[in-house]
């Protein structure tokens, strides 16, 4: 670690650290222009220099190595006159009759008359998104920046991150809220609300109301950057359709009431329900955008207060399966490892996910290790962005991920590619998995999957032999009527290459929902408590801490809850913050048993499509932008989540909701937490491996990982490096290739996926009502230029789409990025609704949803 002197300051720094990264640990402001830590830097503007003892010239402090014993002055005369000449020489060459402004881009402004130069949002558009979309032309001092479109930023290839904007030291580029609403007064920081990359950002707001949100520049998940939806999603907020009173529905019609007439109706009528037919009748349904601490308190809720352990989230129709195949296979159903590890790794698989449109960040940070040569495999039916760059992209039949997973399997024996000493040492089960996958060639698998048998080759030699090697997977694996057993597949191959428990390895699902990880974590599941515990093993610990005991009657999850309300069984529920109704499959038995409910309570920002025609009793929740608490992301990380702006009048935190209806309901003194971190610590009683994440240790940037046990732990970046959860060996399982349920017919020849595009989130409540709604485009059918010609179906043709369960009506787009015969959609419009369509099949583990293959017939409307 290099020791030098700086204007008189004796410093050290880190090896490699520059001249200018030793002024500021000096505390020494040298100017720049073209600097930005997240940049390689260059030196172009020149502005940072400083003289270095026994230099003949003045250097660039942002591209000189800090050298044990320099002596460096950064201001002199000589020095501030140098500098004073290169300001002068900063700016954008004009065009003849071009005053530099761009308003092409809803989002962004562009005015190139302020640019200088500095290059920074080419380099940062090019270094952290990799999409190159600001470009330099020219030659010399005629060099200019454009983007790739002749017409402007708003038909370039933008994606809208934000990136250039963040980076622009000038105002030549500047967020359209800002200039419409003018510039934050106050800052604070918290974790975004959508997906589970869990970026931190900095909420910028002015006159009580959000006008801005930025990267943290410190952050270590998201490292100063984000994406669309992080940055400009933030206006649902303050929509003009926020609830902010409670609604009853009488002779059909919903109608506002008080708060204290509303949690009087809510808790008479569970108590209704339960004196009539028990606590099997009622449930609770939590919601994956709610904060861990919300989220406790649910299932507590439905424990201590109701009785019951029905209680879930929508982990049920994501990830479970990964929870349970990640759980039996190593011991803890989780991510092995961090999203940290994407730049260790030699190879990365990416499984049935779309991380560049629906985990941005990370997607950016996979895309850009593989432009600098890391190997990328992308196992997908869609030709994603990542599957354009990958080395290898295997094209599966919807619903065959098992006879591919396999057939790798056996090419990775075959070849003689198996980590023997890892086998040896760590893994059992070997020599029979070896046996059952014999039979899996690739050219057996190939008759099933559609994949060339030498891409599957292909792959496996990859994954295998260009170690470390690390897997992400998404819901093209877990929503399907053999998720779980796709998972294990998975696991299958970290443990026969040796790719789990060490750096740039591992297996690691992408979780949808900003808290869906802890949601599920905090025990919203029926069979598991708070920490994932078993409830039989943990619930005597529970009951101390509780003064109450754990039901012993088996819980229901999601599907079975709503199975059971179709059957008469469950007679009263409860959904906070899921819209049942849009984005359940097959919608019309969802609403069919909603409507056969004594009881409906549904908490949401707005009147979501299940509360607009199901609801008996509708609450007012705040959003994440107006509550404290904490957020668990998909690398098992807990961040602090902080209040930026009030909620509107009449609303109230879920946690608020949740003590009300208890205190009404008798349990008062068992929700009577003061704020989230007495909540918090509440849980760190129960949980043992995340007793050591203190709110002031989370409130560092970037949180703690769990297992954390004890307040001098580090927390854990890497699962299973030297043992596994369920112990010193993991064992292979073979997941058996069945058959699908759902099978295309000469009636039905499509396959129809459903998923998220880019600028749509889920079923689109916060997007549609941001600065990202202009972005976005209602749900649209894509389907392949050959099933096009085929069918005489064009882009913008009407098409009526037909499964065995219902129909639904929506716009074609014809594109390559869906094979013949395979359809996709996304499910944000409610008017459209997708899920008329989709399956009742479920995954034989979890129960999920086998939302990805619906057999369909098309034609035009």
């Amino acid at each position: 670690m290099p020791r030098l002197t700086v204007d008189g300051i004796d410093v050290t720094v880190p090896d490699g650290a520059s001249l200018l990264d030793a002024a500021r640990a000096a505390g020494v402001d040298v100017p720049t222009a073209c600097h930005d830590p997240r940049l390689t830097p260059t030196g172009a503007c020149r502005l940072c220099v400083v003289s270095v003892a026994g230099s003949p010239t003045p250097v660039a402090s942002c591209t000189t190595p800090a050298r044990d014993g320099a002596v460096v002055t950064t201001s002199s005369p000589e020095l501030e006159s140098l500098r004073s000449t290169l300001r002068s020489m900063l700016g954008q060459p004009p065009r003849t009759g071009d005053d530099g402004i761009d308003d092409s881009h809803p989002l962004i402004h562009v005015d190139l008359s302020r640019c200088i130069s500095c290059w920074r949002c080419v380099r940062i558009c090019e270094e952290v998104q990799g999409q190159l979309v600001w470009r330099l032309t020219g030659r010399g001092a005629d060099t200019r920046i454009v983007t790739d479109s002749p017409d402007g930023l708003g038909t370039s290839s933008c994606v809208s991150c934000g990136a250039c904007v963040d980076t622009c030291p000038t105002g030549a580029l500047q967020d359209r809220s800002v200039l419409d609403r003018g510039e934050p007064e106050a800052w604070t920081r918290t974790t975004c609300p959508y997906c589970g990359v869990g970026c931190e950002l900095l909420v910028g707001v002015r006159e009580g109301e959000i006008v801005q949100v930025r990267p943290a520049l410190d952050a270590p998940v998201n490292r100063g950057h984000a994406c669309v939806k992080g940055r400009y999603g933030f206006e649902f907020t303050h929509a003009a359709d926020r609830l902010t009173a409670p609604l009853v529905r009488e002779d059909g019609a919903l109608r506002e009431v008080t708060w204290d007439d509303a949690i009087e109706r809510v808790a008479a009528g569970f108590r209704a329900v339960l004196d009539e037919h028990g606590p099997g009748s009622v449930a609770v349904l939590a919601s994956a955008r709610a904060t861990n601490e919300d989220s406790y308190l649910t299932q507590k809720l439905a424990r201590v207060v109701l009785g019951t352990n029905n209680v879930d989230s929508c982990a049920r129709v994501c990830h479970a399966p990964s929870a349970a195949a990640l759980g039996a296979v190593f011991g803890t159903g989780a991510a092995t490892s961090s999203f940290d590890d994407v730049e260790r790794a030699a190879t990365i698989l990416v499984c049935g996910a779309n991380p560049t449109e629906n985990h941005p960040v990370v997607g950016a940070r996979i895309k850009q290790a593989a432009m600098r040569g890391a190997n990328l495999v992308v196992i997908d039916p869609r030709r994603t962005e990542l599957a354009a760059l990958a080395d290898v992209h295997l094209r599966p039949r919807p619903g065959t991920n098992i006879a591919l997973l396999d057939a790798i399997a056996h090419v990775v024996i075959e070849e003689g590619l198996v980590d023997e000493a890892f086998v040896g040492e760590r893994v059992d089960g070997y020599e029979a998995f070896r046996a059952d996958v014999a039979d899996w060639s690739p050219e057996r698998a190939a008759a099933v999957c559609g994949v060339d048998p030498e891409l599957i080759r292909a792959a496996a030699r990859l994954v295998a032999t260009a170690r470390p090697a690390i897997s992400f997977h998404g819901l093209g694996v877990t929503e399907h009527e053999q998720g779980t057993d796709g998972v294990v597949a998975l696991a299958n191959l970290a443990l026969l290459t040796g790719n789990v428990g060490r750096p740039g390895s591992g297996v690691n699902p992408l979780r949808g929902q900003n808290n869906v990880q802890g949601s599920a974590h905090m025990g919203c599941e029926p069979s598991k408590l708070t920490g994932y515990q078993p409830i039989e093993a943990a619930k005597e610990r529970f009951a101390a801490v509780w003064g109450a005991p754990v039901p012993e009657l088996p819980g229901r999850d999601a599907m079975q809850v709503l199975d059971d309300a179709a059957a008469g069984r469950l007679r009263a529920l409860w959904v906070i913050g899921w819209d049942l109704a849009l984005t359940q499959p097959d919608a019309k038995a969802t609403a069919q048993a909603l409507e056969g409910l004594d009881l409906l309570v549904v908490s949401d920002l707005f009147l979501n499509e299940t509360a607009r025609r199901h609801a008996t009793i509708v609450l007012p929740a705040a959003s994440a932008f107006e509550k404290d608490g904490t957020f668990m992301n998909g690398e098992r990380r807990v961040q602090r989540v902080r209040a930026a702006v009030a909620p509107p009048a009449g609303a109230r935190t879920d946690s608020a909701i949740l003590a009300a209806i208890a205190a009404r309901m008798g349990h008062g003194h068992q929700f009577s937490h003061r704020d989230a971190s007495e909540v918090w610590d509440e849980i760190r009683q129960v949980w043992p491996a995340g007793a050591g994440m203190s709110y002031e240790r989370l409130e560092a940037p970037g949180g703690l990982q769990w297992p954390c046990p004890d307040l001098d732990h580090p927390g854990t970046a890497l699962l299973h490096t030297t043992t596994f959860t369920v112990g010193p060996r993991a064992t292979l399982r073979m997941p058996e290739v069945r058959p699908l349920q759902e099978e295309t017919t000469a009636e039905l020849p499509f396959v129809l996926v459903t998923g998220r595009d880019l600028y749509k989130f889920n079923a689109g409540t916060m997007t549609g009502r941001s600065g990202t709604a202009v972005l976005l485009d209602t749900d649209l059918l894509e389907l392949s230029p050959t099933d096009s010609r085929a069918l005489g179906i064009g882009s913008g043709d009407q098409v009526v789409v037909t499964s065995r369960y219902g129909e639904a009506t929506l716009a074609a787009e014809v594109t390559d990025r869906v094979p013949p015969g395979v359809v996709f959609s996304t499910f944000t419009d409610p008017v459209v609704n997708i899920n008329d369509v989709t399956t009742p099949h479920r995954d034989a583990t979890t129960n999920t949803p086998a939302y990805k293959v619906t057999a369909v017939s098309l034609h035009r409307a």
